[in-house]
């Protein structure tokens, strides 16, 4: 198995992504705090049974928002969940060790976007790897906003290698997916996993796939672990400036009771991803870790309404119609077209 012949990691690689991945916590959380104004984040520390534990910041009732969660957590055990066992065999029968930062915020005003990031690093026995990545989840989209969030990852992607966005954007559409609603959770961002340096970039499930073809043509592109840590940390430190600004530019918009409900509604598309889908709450949820802080993504409020279609020529099917469809944001002159009507671009 490829892997096994992989060069070790460095000896103080579990030392290293910590540290960072707590850095990176932090100063997450202080520029969210800055940027709100009034909220401030509540921190939990929790051990976990079976090995390690971490730290669970959540902020509620803020001017800005709602409920957010940035939490950091380092768990070992010697039993991986089957959730992993199925993706990388040759990791069973070895002690884990698992760290990562992940964040949720779910801002008050509809006209701000939900947003996610996760950053990650894994070892088990001869296996390592990174993962990680992050999302963006309007409600009433801006075009302007996609590209910024969109062009922020990118330029941090090309910092370590400019083949690999390539791969990490569409990755990113294929896994945040809602299969059942044959939908896109948002407008995407960046999404990877499972890269260990053995040359294949794209290590998801869809060998059909945008992302995997993309994979393909640009063929074999081995980065050592340092790259890879160094790509992680591009990534992770992109993301203020990538969601700063849309908050600076929305968090003073007007809205109504029809843009609330139509946002706790899309919030439930949220839930649904997150419960049904996502790959690191059943991990979490596997390896027995703490429930309140897996759950953490979750919003504070959310609606279903049945049977409920967006009216034709609205700002919300907008969303439905254009924003949560896979898309080039860049190239593709018809998204101006669709969205100047609706006052969505500036």
């Amino acid at each position: 198995m490829p892997s096994l012949h992989l060069p070790h990691p460095p000896s103080d690689s579990r030392k290293r992504a910590k540290a960072f991945l707590i850095e990176l916590q932090d100063t997450i959380c202080a520029g969210l705090e800055n940027i709100d104004g009034e909220g401030k984040f509540l921190e939990e520390s929790w051990e976990r049974p079976e090995g390690g534990g971490g730290r669970s910041r959540v902020m509620k009732e803020g001017k800005v928002f709602e409920q957010g969660g940035v939490n950091f957590s380092e768990v070992h055990g010697e039993e991986l969940p089957p959730s992993i066992i199925k993706q990388r065999p040759e990791a069973k029968g070895h002690k884990w060790f698992a760290t990562g930062t992940s964040m949720v915020l779910h801002p008050r005003n509809p006209y701000i976007p939900t947003v996610h990031l996760n950053y990650r690093y894994f070892e088990a026995g001869p296996v390592w790897w990174f993962g990680g990545g992050a999302d963006l989840t309007p409600y009433y989209p801006y075009l302007s906003d996609t590209r910024h969030f969109h062009k922020v990852l990118k330029e941090a992607c090309d910092s370590i290698n400019p083949k690999v966005h390539k791969v990490f954007k569409p990755w990113c559409d294929e896994y945040f997916f809602l299969k059942h609603r044959n939908e896109s959770r948002g407008v995407g961002g960046i999404f990877f996993d499972y890269q260990d340096g053995s040359g294949n970039l794209y290590k998801g499930q869809n060998p059909n796939g945008a992302a995997s073809i993309s994979s393909k043509t640009l063929g074999e592109k081995k980065l050592s672990w340092e790259e890879l840590f160094s790509l992680a940390k591009a990534c992770g430190n992109a993301f203020l400036p990538s969601y700063i600004p849309i908050i600076e530019k929305r968090q003073n918009k007007a809205f109504s009771e029809r843009e609330r409900n139509f946002q706790l509604y899309r919030r439930g598309r949220y839930v649904e991803f997150n419960l049904v889908w996502d790959r690191g709450t059943i991990f979490g949820l596997q390896t027995n870790g703490r429930t309140e802080s897996i759950l953490m993504s979750l919003p504070p409020l959310a609606r279903w309404e049945y049977g409920f279609k967006a009216a034709i020529n609205s700002r919300e099917a907008l969303l439905t119609d254009v924003f949560t469809k896979p898309q080039d944001w860049f190239s593709d002159e018809r998204l101006e077209e669709q969205c100047r009507p609706f006052e969505a671009i500036d």
